[in-house]
């Protein structure tokens, strides 16, 4: 089953690096397709058998339950998804009032047989009575703009495409939005083509896309991404303006129906800039320029240098997650230690009250009005399924806006954090959850989940299939690693580009308090990780073999020198730095780089690496490479290295609950399975 060996070399700087398994870079070839055939079927018979079947069952079981959607209002309507019992998709719901019965506007489940068509986002008209909705198809990030009129329950014949990564911004008079698309891409290149030159167009309802009015573009850069909003006044549209996933942005203004140029009101690009609120041209900015845990200032943009900025929330020790303005208050969600409260102050910056949340957790989004006296919200933690909210800003209650109601009993687990040191002496927050009581004896199945980049926070979320994985005993350990978001953009950039072995230092530091703690031993300890997440469990397997039962690596990037080349990967490289265009970069990524530090002959734990064959985020030819150079180089009946390949799958958004389900069936009877193994050997 080992794949074929080609003569590819590439030089780096001087450096020549063999690239042996080019060819699987080709997802669409006979061979390569022949060849992930061979690899499911081996996954298959090792996952396969009783243990997978009661997972299934046991997760089927469990997963039969309504969940909801942060809710969006508009005119007294309110918009919000629904997903029913073992629905494959969650529907698009709209009720005329709090007590209303919901009816469903958009049903995506419809649209395909197998559920893979599915709705990704939606921005309602100020009217509510257009909805425009964003779908995409077999989990890709190429999305198509449908429109819907929620009075008429009909379906507008408009269809816009080439959409990726889009942003939707309604005219307040509701007869058409703004939004972003990028040039068409020959079907054959779809996912694999670099996405370059996105534009800004305004759509007209009920007129065809090839209609619509170009507002915005920038040939001179065709690296930038725009992301279009209209003023809570209606009388600006502002232009988000981002390069890659790098944090800092731009700001560029206008009149709403002005043709003048945008007035480039925030071009420095030396940090993150993002317009909460407007009172005439005074703008209101979450910002973390001179404060890295964030800061509102008051800008006019007539007269934007900072000289003449106003600051009104100055930078706390906790982290300004997100801001916006609800019934004529700043409503700030905060970060404190990896998880979330929210904090209410007036325009003038003075403190205005909080919210006490149901638990330590996270906030899933929140929606609301300058104008409006409620706020909507979603909340979960690991014991706590995610519940939409409504708080009265008149009253200052809180009540539930859908009643959730789980089939399972979540008292007989906890959750607590702690914190331990890495190599360097950072403090890292970990959170722990698992069943009520257990004895530190170092005998319990443990899995370690981490993330560590571009700027994310893991905070408390609640999972249904980590929940199988408490059933069984084990314990879930969540590290906050560097590259996160958990303390401001310090923290984030203390695990970026040179210092990206800070954040295997950290994830390997808890793996090994996890041990040292009495919680599980090195045989019984999985590790777990998706995306930059699969490149922090492949590259700290490589580093510390010795340290892990198992290793399920995610959807991960691993050819760190190539990985800017396909799709979204250009994206990354303010992360990560580019290989081909600097020496020092070359030398930080080929250093931790997975696909180039496998060691022939080294004995590696059982790992089962997973992707999906229309991934146009991280390209299956990462989990394909590294599984092909990690076949090579294991000694001959040693510990199984396992690839599975999802069809019609991609990144993750999107899944049907039917492969979630089977997913995560398979990835639990490995981790079990292998982690008993290792047990015994």
């Amino acid at each position: 089953m080992h794949a074929r060996r080609d003569n590819v070399i590439d030089e780096y700087h001087g450096w020549r690096v063999a690239d042996p398994y080019r060819w699987l870079e080709d997802a669409k070839s006979a061979e390569t397709q022949q060849w992930i055939a061979e690899q499911n079927d081996a996954t298959q018979s090792f996952v396969g058998g009783p243990l997978r079947d009661s997972l299934r069952e046991q997760l089927t079981e469990i997963w039969d339950y309504t969940k909801y959607g942060v809710p969006e209002e508009a005119d007294g309507r309110y918009f919000y998804t629904r997903q029913e019992g073992l629905q494959n998709q969650p529907v698009l719901c709209m009720q005329q009032g709090l007590d209303a019965e919901p009816e469903v506007i958009v049903d995506p489940n419809t649209l395909r047989e197998d559920g893979t068509v599915a709705l990704t986002g939606f921005e309602c008209s100020r009217d509510g009575r257009h909805v425009a909705c964003v779908v995409s198809q077999s989990g890709s990030d190429w999305q198509t703009i449908r429109v819907y009129d929620a009075d008429a329950r009909r379906e507008l014949p408009e269809r816009l495409d080439w959409c990726k990564f889009t942003g939707i911004a309604w005219h307040p008079d509701g007869g058409g939005f703004y939004y972003t698309r990028f040039p068409e891409v020959d079907a054959d290149a779809l996912y694999g083509a670099a996405n370059r030159h996105q534009k800004v167009f305004f759509h007209s309802l009920e007129t065809a896309q090839s209609e619509d009015a170009l507002v915005y573009e920038r040939p001179d850069a065709p690296d930038l991404m725009f992301d279009p909003h209209v003023s809570n006044d209606g009388r600006y549209i502002y232009l988000l303006i981002t390069e890659g996933t790098d944090p800092r942005t731009r700001v560029y203004v206008r009149e709403i129906d002005s043709a003048e140029p945008f007035a480039r009101v925030l071009d420095a690009y030396d940090a993150m800039y993002i317009p909460v609120g407007n009172d005439g041209p005074l703008i209101y900015v979450h910002t973390d320029r001179d404060g890295p845990r964030g800061r509102i200032v008051a800008i006019d943009i007539e007269k934007p240098e900072p000289l003449h900025w106003r600051e009104l929330i100055s930078e706390r020790t906790d982290v300004i997650d997100s801001v916006r303005i609800v019934g004529g208050q700043f409503v700030i969600v905060y970060q404190q230690d990896a998880h979330h409260r929210v904090e209410f102050f007036h325009l003038d910056g003075l403190p205005a009250g909080q919210i006490g949340l149901p638990t330590v957790g996270s906030v899933l989004g929140h929606s609301g009005k300058p104008e409006s006296s409620e706020l909507l919200f979603g909340f979960t933690s690991f014991l706590y399924p995610s519940q939409p909210f409504r708080y009265d800003l008149a009253t200052g209650t809180l009540s539930a806006f859908q009643t959730v109601d789980a089939p399972f009993d979540l008292s007989k687990y906890e959750t607590r954090q702690v914190f331990f040191h890495s190599k360097d002496g950072t403090r890292v927050p970990l959170f722990l959850t698992h069943k009520r009581g257990i004895a530190l004896d170092g005998s319990h199945p443990t899995l370690l989940y981490g993330y560590g980049g571009f700027n994310i926070s893991l905070t408390p979320e609640f999972s249904v299939s980590r929940l199988a994985w408490l059933e069984h005993g084990g314990v879930y350990a969540v590290a906050n690693l560097r590259g996160g978001s958990e303390y401001g953009e310090e923290w984030h950039k203390d695990g970026m580009l040179h210092r990206k072995q800070n954040v295997f230092d950290d994830f390997i530091a808890a793996a090994e308090w996890l041990i040292d703690q009495g919680y599980t031993r090195s045989s019984r300890l999985g590790i777990m990780g998706g995306s930059n997440g699969g490149l922090l469990v492949a590259a700290c397997m490589l580093q510390r073999p010795d340290l892990y039962g198992a290793v399920v690596c995610q959807v991960p990037v691993t050819d760190m020198l190539r990985y800017h080349k396909f799709t979204a990967g250009r994206f990354w490289t303010s992360e990560y730095g580019n290989a081909e265009t600097s020496v020092e970069a070359f030398r930080t990524v080929y250093a931790y780089s997975p696909l180039h530090n496998v060691r022939l002959g080294a004995v590696y734990p059982p790992v089962l690496i997973t992707t999906g064959d229309t991934d146009d985020r991280v390209v299956p030819m990462h989990a394909m490479k590294f599984t092909a150079t990690l076949q090579a180089a294991a000694v001959e009946g040693a510990n199984p290295i396992l690839l599975r390949v999802e069809t019609s799958a991609g990144h993750g958004a999107g899944k049907p609950a039917s492969k979630v389900i089977a997913e995560a069936a398979d990835l639990y009877a490995f981790l079990l399975m292998a982690l008993n193994r290792a047990e015994s050997v």
